[in-house]
């Protein structure tokens, strides 16, 4: 037989004009008794209790919450006002997301826990953000992930605000289309091909420099070039007496070169430093010691000139370095494939010179100078100190320089503990205002947390991160950020292309 609901219901019961107080006594309380007996039977039948539980506990307030005005529905809940700082309330309100950089800089996507439009300039920051003492950026993040497409989604965003971008070692050709696309210049590198760069080529004199004060400045910069070539040839620190032999080849070098009005060439250096009867007469060292410590330099320049990099840094430069340019880069994918990364290296040093040569002028404007596939480079001395040089000048040049690796772990492969590659590597990532970490494998958070000094929390993040979602830090404040690209930077940045299904004709 189907169960039948039964509604209960009081009313107050009728009562005699004439009877006397006893009997509307008696009445009320009987209505009473009659209104709880119809609260109650209105109340769903109680669940089973629990095993050793008292059956009698009921409890205090109904599912719906406390009832009345006690309830604080309404907003009539008054509290005294507090206050507080937003330091104070994001401990206190745990759940609060950050507030962002502002809108005033390049669009990188959306914040993922403000939900937000997420920006970032590192001109625009500087001098504005606490903790912000450079423009220098490291951005690190494994294979896939999508690192290489924000690298290049930055320079494309930077040249719509009047930002010039520079790449002076691309290893595998990536940034030919984009600096295309861009209206750019790209200068292609190797074996057989027309392209020829004069690392000694002297720049223009910036305004205001005296012409003394500049022929000192620039032939400074041509011992450090000529001593991080021979450095990373030798795989070694230069002798006393080396550095006397650079500093002598070159002044005979130059001294003939301007009084034939032409430049000096890498050729020549290492021609006057085979001749030890050229280096002894000039220093007026009879003994011949000098020429005698000079072999070991004179072997390592002449890889430049007759070894596997020949015709490319050792003859007058084929083109022009053109300020006005949106994005130049230099392609190097032509070196450094057969696992030897020397002769790469050896380019890089010769290809930067060049390109810093023309970047010292302060009048330049704002640049952007993407140092790609940098992990290769991180095993030479020579090359770290020239990017510890860059990093240190770039608030006054006006330069944000960005370093591309794959694992925070990279830098520990500069050298051993203590070492002079370690601390070069170490400093490069201390000059780093900004750093986007992508996801780590698990066996590289370790390193990653130590290095960038992640807390528990952003250490956890870094391992879930998905494709083009990342962690900015940026002076101290920690972001999660997805980044968005256009349709046509998705097609522009492909670097998968190779890994698609191959249509056939």
């Amino acid at each position: 037989m189907p169960s039948r609901t039964t509604r209960a219901s009081a009313s107050p019961l009728f009562v005699p004009r004439k009877s006397d107080r006893r009997t509307a006594r008696a009445a009320r309380h009987q209505f009473a008794a009659a209104r709880d007996q119809a609260r109650h039977a209105a109340r769903p039948e109680a669940r089973p209790t629990a095993p050793g539980l008292d059956p009698e506990l009921r409890a205090t307030y109904p599912a719906a919450g406390r009832p009345g005005p006690a309830s604080a529905r309404g907003g009539r809940l008054k509290l005294p006002a507090h206050r507080m700082t937003t330091a104070t309330a994001s401990g206190a309100y745990p759940f609060l997301a950050e507030g962002g950089l502002g809108a005033q800089g390049i669009y990188i996507g959306r914040d993922v826990h403000a939900e937000a439009a997420f920006t970032y300039d590192p001109f625009a920051l500087y001098g504005r953000l606490d903790g912000f003492t450079n423009p220098n950026i490291l951005l690190a993040g494994i294979i896939g992930m999508g690192k290489s497409a924000l690298a290049k989604s930055l320079a494309v965003r930077a040249v719509a605000f009047g930002y010039r971008i520079y790449v002076p070692c691309d290893p595998k050709g990536e940034w030919t289309v984009v600096a295309q696309q861009l209206g750019g210049q790209t200068i292609a590198l190797g074996p057989g091909l027309p392209g020829r760069l004069n690392p000694l080529d002297a720049p223009a004199r910036p305004y205001g420099i005296s012409e003394e004060d500049w022929a000192s400045e620039v032939r400074k910069r041509r011992l450090l070039l000529l001593g991080s070539l021979a450095k990373t040839v030798l795989g070694r620190e230069l002798h006393p007496m080396e550095h006397t032999a650079l500093d002598v080849a070159l002044d005979q070098v130059v001294a003939y070169a301007e009084a034939n009005g032409t430049t000096p060439l890498l050729g020549e250096v290492a021609y006057v430093l085979g001749s030890p009867e050229r280096l002894d007469a000039a220093l007026g060292e009879l003994s011949g010691r000098l020429g005698h410590a000079a072999e070991d330099l004179a072997h390592a320049l002449r890889r430049l000139v007759h070894g596997d990099l020949a015709g490319m840094f050792d003859a007058p430069s084929t083109v022009a370095f053109d300020p006005s340019a949106p994005m130049l880069s230099i392609d190097l994918s032509r070196l450094g494939g057969a696992g030897d990364d020397t002769a790469l290296v050896l380019a890089m040093t010769c290809a930067s010179a060049w390109m810093e040569s023309a970047l010292a002028d302060p009048a330049g404007g704002r640049r952007w100078v993407i140092y790609d596939e940098a992990w290769r480079v991180m095993r030479h001395v020579a090359l770290l100190e020239r990017m510890q040089s860059q990093w240190k000048l770039s608030r006054g040049l006006g330069i944000a320089n960005l370093m591309v690796i794959h694992r925070l772990s990279d830098l520990l492969a500069a050298g051993d503990a203590g070492s002079r590659g370690r601390a070069l590597a170490e400093g490069l990532l201390t000059d780093c205002s900004t750093r986007i970490i992508y996801r780590q494998e698990a066996d590289q958070l370790a390193s990653a947390a130590s290095l960038l000094g992640l807390t528990g929390v952003e250490t956890q993040a870094v391992s879930a991160l998905t494709k083009g979602r990342g962690l900015w830090k940026v002076a101290g404040r920690s972001f999660i950020t997805q980044h968005l690209l256009h349709p046509q930077e998705r097609e522009l940045f492909d670097t998968d292309a190779r890994m698609g299904a191959i249509t056939r004709p």
